[in-house]
């Protein structure tokens, strides 16, 4: 949204800065709904003022108001015992696992990680090598195992083992295939009851460089009923930024950590105007 910026100092007239802003959003793949609601909310916005600057302040107000009731960590009296991470293949939730597992531990938590995803040995060898870079124990299970048994498994060293967090990465779905939907359901009922007395968290775990195409996969992992925030991954820009916008406006999930690049120390709290400031400075 550079442009739009730049359009905003022009000095052209406030429906000239407004068709631009809609065009900017929609190219930042906010998408024309959006877009539309956002244009509509700046122009009410700015009814009694004609130029850029009021525009753009206007515009700041809206996406910061946009973002930031659906900002926010769990609640700091009941934190998570159980993170699941959840998503399409390719998106990044091993690698989010490790993230989150540094944050954790650097805060003083015991962290268990759980390498769920039995379908491809490779990723529990890259969540393995995680855990012996961080110093932080992996359960595994064997390949081909079925995932819900290793987790039960987990629970158990869990409970045992004094732990404050365990962080579960799930294998990778094709989020139309209904079978492994249902596996999901069933691993977040067990962890709900062998680990009863802390809460359970699912995160969505989305690629923001797709574009419109994060939200399509959002739109699916929607019907697994236990969500309770996104991470968005792969945020080394704001090109494709406008994706952001469109999954908190429509899904209502906390953005609870954003990925800015490929290494463990590569992820921050998702700062609502910060983002702002970076999307259309």
């Amino acid at each position: 949204m550079a442009r739009f910026g730049e359009i905003a100092a022009s000095g052209r007239p406030r429906e000239e800065i407004l068709e631009a802003l809609a065009e900017s959003l929609i190219l930042a793949d906010a998408g024309v709904a959006v877009a539309d609601k956002i244009t509509g909310a700046v122009r009410e916005g700015t009814k009694k003022s004609d130029d850029g600057p009021a525009v753009e302040a206007a515009l700041k107000a809206e996406l910061v108001r946009l973002l930031s009731p659906k900002n926010g960590g769990p609640d700091d009296a009941h934190p998570p015992g159980v993170i699941l991470l959840v998503g399409a293949n390719g998106g990044g939730k091993t690698t989010t696992a490790a993230k989150i597992a540094r944050r954790a531990a650097a805060g003083g938590q015991r962290v268990l990680l759980v390498a769920a995803d039995t379908f491809r040995a490779a990723a529990q060898e890259q969540l393995a090598v995680w855990g012996k870079r961080l110093g932080l124990p992996v359960h595994r299970g064997r390949p081909g195992s079925d995932p819900a048994a290793v987790v039960f498994d987990a629970a158990a060293e869990y409970k045992s083992g004094g732990y404050d967090l365990m962080i579960v990465d799930t294998a990778g779905r094709i989020h139309t295939n209904a079978n492994l939907m249902n596996e999901l359901d069933k691993i977040k009922r067990i962890v709900s009851r062998e680990i009863a007395d802390r809460p359970v968290e699912a995160w969505l775990i989305l690629d923001a460089g797709l574009g419109q195409n994060a939200l399509f996969q959002a739109r699916e992992f929607r019907k697994f009923a236990g969500l309770t925030g996104v991470v968005l991954t792969k945020l080394d820009g704001t090109a494709k930024g406008g994706a952001v916008l469109a999954i908190a406006d429509e899904f209502g999930l906390p953005i609870r950590l954003i990925g800015t690049g490929e290494g463990v120390e590569d992820a921050e709290e998702f700062d609502p105007a910060a983002f702002v400031d970076a999307l259309i400075s």
